[in-house]
């Protein structure tokens, strides 16, 4: 599922440096606003403890994790809705992607300079969001003359549920608040407002970028910006993505870990990052596993399992008779497919099953 998750913040916040900690692509990252032109692109791997025992106990030919694609996009700046510095690029990047990580800098360091001339992460959060709002507005205010139209014209249904969906966007974002925190009911209107590709609908997650002493327990710009977001219910993460930069250097898990363990942490902020993204896209995994391959497939929460076919392959789907289901717990113990059958441990399941996350899957179709 080619699934994009958009690095967003303010010029040197550290998004490239972040992201080239992310990625074996390296973006440019330097001391200057707009080091990052274009947007960079890189396909990261999922870390995911259950792949690599699963890959233990069955040593496959090939192994195939999760992915994930970052985009580094180029730093915005006030005004942006309105053209500033990269603005217009800036926006149709992130309306390209299906969720925003917005870094934010909770550090001091007067080698590195601040595009506003001081350190203040919820000023900054708020330079963004405003700038997103603002694009917002201009795109529901556009689509609400034209359905106000249409609305009046007659008994059009459509149009009248299209126009109350637009009058609650349009009232959040004039108070200053993102689309996300409207509440959309019915399918009719969720698939509408889908469609709108508003900025601020889109999840996000808020990473406080701080210093090398800040990075276990944070600091005081982090929790201002827990307090800020409080409300908003976003996820927040704290790294420090001039420590992950060394981290990457390292040539071995072994020099790793010996790193994190020196700086008083159990994991790198990376694979913590990489995680929380992937479920911040609402995306869990299954796996199919064998002597050929084991593979970690990213399907959405609530998934059926004909659905879930159909990731592999289009006839899965179509042709789909049944699944058979194991559960990773119960592969794990029992040590093989063949000790998990033998237990009766695997599942047969129709079309109306919903694949949670871990399973491992084998699926018969016929087309």
């Amino acid at each position: 599922m080619a699934l994009k998750c958009g690095i967003v913040g303010l010029p040197n916040v550290g998004k490239s440096t972040l992201f080239n900690c992310l990625s074996n692509a390296k973006a440019q990252s330097a001391n200057f606003p707009f080091c990052t032109i274009e947007p960079n692109v890189g396909v990261i791997s999922v870390p995911d403890s259950r792949l690599n025992r699963l890959v233990e106990l069955c040593n496959p030919k090939s192994t195939v994790p999760a992915t994930v694609e970052i985009v580094d996009i180029a730093g915005l700046v006030k005004g942006a809705s309105k053209g500033e510095g990269l603005g217009n690029k800036f926006l149709a990047n992130i309306r390209e992607t299906d969720a925003i990580i917005h870094v934010l800098r909770c550090f001091d360091d007067d080698n590195i300079t601040h595009v506003d001339g001081s350190v203040d992460p919820v000023r900054d959060m708020e330079v963004i969001n405003y700038e997103l709002q603002i694009k917002d507005l201009e795109t529901v205010e556009t689509r609400l003359a034209k359905t106000e139209k249409a609305a009046k014209a007659g008994a059009d249904k459509t149009a009248k549920m299209q126009l109350g969906v637009l009058q609650a966007y349009k009232e959040a974002l004039e108070q200053g608040r993102a689309a996300r925190t409207v509440k959309i009911e019915g399918k009719e209107e969720e698939k509408f407002a889908r469609e709108l590709f508003l900025l601020t609908n889109k999840p996000v997650m808020y990473v406080c970028n701080v210093d090398d002493a800040s990075a276990v327990a944070g600091n005081k710009y982090v929790e201002q910006v827990r307090e800020a977001v409080a409300a908003e219910g976003s996820q927040i993460l704290t790294l420090a993505a001039k420590t992950e930069s060394e981290i990457a250097e390292l040539d071995t898990w072994e020099e790793r870990r010996e790193f994190l363990e020196e700086m008083g942490l159990e994991e790198s902020g990376v694979n913590r990052l990489i995680r929380a993204a992937y479920s911040l896209l609402d995306l869990q995994t299954y796996f199919t596993a064998g002597a050929d391959e084991v593979r970690a497939w990213t399907f959405m929460r609530g998934t059926k399992a004909p659905q879930a076919a159909g990731i592999i392959h289009t006839d899965f789907e179509k042709g789909f008779i049944r699944a058979e289901v194991i559960k990773y717990d119960d592969y794990v113990t029992l040590g093989s497919e063949t000790a998990v059958k033998e237990a009766g441990k695997m599942g047969v399941e129709g079309k109306e099953y919903v694949v949670q996350d871990g399973d491992i899957m084998h699926f018969r179709f016929n087309v």
